[in-house]
């Protein structure tokens, strides 16, 4: 896999380390192992992930390089996952690296996966497990499971937009199913709620992410394959292939204004009133604006 977008085709320069890669996380590998594959690789430790996948499961991980980590409040932070449920049991953690917490005789039928299944689309309410990184009261919540002790979990609204049976296998009751959600949703609760609602229970047995935001499966980077500094470099992804916002280069004056943290004229009609926008000088990303009543006021510099 390689990725399809570089700095090469926009005329601007990434600097030495100033941009995203596309990794494929493998099964077994926590997304901090990653990042911290990537440290030692790069020497850098600005580097953080947009998103967690538990350690079963692989796929898309969006890498942030350098000062692009203060630009994942600007990335979509649509998923999109290819879910492997199991029907027939439940586990406490809701994926097979849990504990058995009941077991069913009864199967289901493909017609009652598919009815099944319309439950989940649109925005839903949904109970995040308690194994999990979320926090309660300052604790998350796989600490307050591991110690035995009681917490309520409060329900949240989540969307799915699309939810799909992508290959159903009746005789071993292991439904493939196509989810493309909103932030904050978690699979497992999806394959444990799916599995309450027929009846039969279910569990995640394996779980791909095959989209996160504008970063997609057909181009991430085998981790494998990134073993010098000179593989991330030639991987990094330029910000402004991801992020949306109109680019503005800036001239001399200008960069002096944004400097001391003055505004600067807004001289383009295709930038509208709270548009975001990429300000660029001498050929390198420099800061985000936005504009505001004809000025291109500054909300984070990159560069002086």
């Amino acid at each position: 896999m390689a990725n399809s977008v570089s700095g090469e085709n926009t005329g601007v320069k990434l600097g030495q380390m100033f941009g995203f890669l596309n990794v494929y996380k493998p099964t077994g590998m926590t997304s901090h192992d990653v990042v911290a594959i990537l440290r030692r690789v790069t020497r850098i430790k600005q580097i953080g992930h947009t998103g967690t996948l538990d350690p079963f499961a692989e796929g898309v991980l969006p890498i942030c390089i350098g000062k692009a980590t203060r630009l994942i409040e600007y990335l979509d932070d649509e998923k999109e996952y290819l879910a492997q449920i199991n029907f027939g049991k439940t586990t406490d953690t809701y994926d097979l690296d849990g504990q058995t917490t009941f077991e069913y005789d009864k199967k289901v039928s493909l017609e009652e996966v598919l009815d099944g299944l319309e439950a989940f689309k649109g925005e839903i309410s949904q109970t995040p497990p308690i194994y999990s990184a979320l926090k309660v009261n300052g604790k998350k919540l796989y600490e307050y499971a591991r110690s035995g002790e009681e917490v309520k979990i409060e329900s949240r609204k989540v969307t799915i937009e699309k939810i799909e049976l992508k290959d159903f296998d009746q005789e071993n009751q292991i439904a493939q199913v196509l989810i493309k959600c909103s932030k904050g949703t978690y699979i497992r609760s999806t394959a444990h709620d799916l599995g309450q609602n027929l009846k039969v229970g279910g569990h995640l047995t394996k779980l791909v992410r095959t989209q996160a935001g504008k970063f997609f499966v057909k181009n991430a980077t085998l981790l494998e394959e990134i073993q010098t500094i000179e593989d991330v470099q030639n991987k990094l992804i330029n910000p402004l292939e991801i992020i949306g916002f109109e680019p503005v280069v800036i001239n001399e004056a200008e960069h002096k204004k944004i400097l001391n943290g003055t505004a600067i004229e807004n001289k383009s009609d295709k930038i509208k009133d709270e548009d975001m926008v990429i300000l660029i000088y001498e050929d390198k990303i420099c800061a985000i604006g936005q504009e505001n009543e004809g000025q291109i006021k500054i909300r984070k510099m990159f560069s002086k």
